[in-house]
């Protein structure tokens, strides 16, 4: 029996590294704190033309949180904003970059924020040795929004960019942990930077995480603003056996182990990758049901 018992382990962990790449995923949202939920929510939907999706309040547990995007949220990458009670501002770290936000005219939008008294950080124009058209804004809150000039697009909430100390290593994470794929790699010598986007289809039709690594720094501070990317999955219990195994080999850490939420009763996994980002694999036919309730 012992023997059988221990083959009947080995197979499945062996089998379910590849089962993960046949996982159907999306991104579902990005989790971050605000110091005003109603400052941000009026600065997203004004300047940003994000809809308020939904909105809940949690005294018991002191926060509020709040849902916006560009589509409904069972199809569309959206952003949770969570107000904790009396904390007005948070430490965004030197780790998180930036969002971004694709639009047909990114001149345009910058004037509609400019006019709406939003900061500008960068000014709209192409990019230098290139010609994609972008621009660079501050929320009230220091988040950085990147606007990027793209023709339509089904997801405007696009890239999600992450800072790492080993790109390499990153990428195998993210590929083999999440089942994303490696879209394409850039090295820019001259700024002393490689980035490499991660997601689970083309880039220009759906959201993807940008990793950047600059060049000999290997360490970034996290602060306490943004909090994680939350990613569906069909089995919370095989995705955390993955995450198990591969951070084994590549180093971070399951944070909780799978299973339902008390009270909700949506089954999600966490864990932090190994720059210490942390992720949230949601069941995807909980999280659909948690949307009507």
């Amino acid at each position: 029996m012992a023997s059988g018992a221990e083959t009947e382990i080995a197979v499945p962990s062996e089998s379910v590294l590849e089962w993960v790449q046949k996982d159907k995923r999306r991104f579902l949202h990005a989790v971050y704190r605000v110091g005003d939920l109603e400052r941000t929510i009026k600065f997203y939907t004004e300047c940003f033309g994000m809809t308020l999706l939904r909105k809940r309040d949690v005294p018991e547990e002191k926060y509020s949180n709040a849902f916006l995007g560009f589509g409904p949220e069972d199809s569309h990458f959206v952003v949770e904003l969570t107000y904790n009670y009396g904390v007005d501002k948070y430490d965004i770290g030197t780790g998180f970059g930036h969002f971004a936000i694709a639009t047909q005219d990114v001149y345009k939008l910058v004037e509609d924020i400019r006019a709406r008294g939003g900061t500008i950080t960068r000014e709209p124009g192409p990019v230098k040795g290139g010609k994609s058209v972008i621009a660079f804004v501050k929320d009230p809150d220091g988040y950085i929004f990147e606007l990027i000039q793209r023709e339509p697009t089904p997801e405007p909430l696009c890239q999600v960019m992450l800072r790492v100390g080993d790109l390499d290593r990153s990428i195998k994470f993210y590929e083999k942990a999440c089942g994303m794929k490696l879209l394409r790699k850039i090295d820019n010598p001259d700024y002393k930077y490689t980035l490499a986007m991660m997601g689970y289809d083309d880039e220009y039709k759906s959201t993807v995480v940008e990793l950047t690594y600059n060049y000999g720094v290997t360490e970034y501070t996290k602060g306490n603003a943004y909090a994680q990317l939350a990613i569906s999955t069909e089995d919370v219990y095989k995705s955390a056996e993955v995450v198990d195994l591969v951070t084994k080999e590549l180093g971070g850490k399951i944070t909780r182990q799978p299973g339902p939420i008390p009270g909700i009763n949506t089954k999600i996994t966490s864990f932090l990758d190994p720059d210490g980002w942390k992720i949230v694999l949601v069941d995807h036919a909980d999280f659909l049901k948690e949307l009507e309730s």
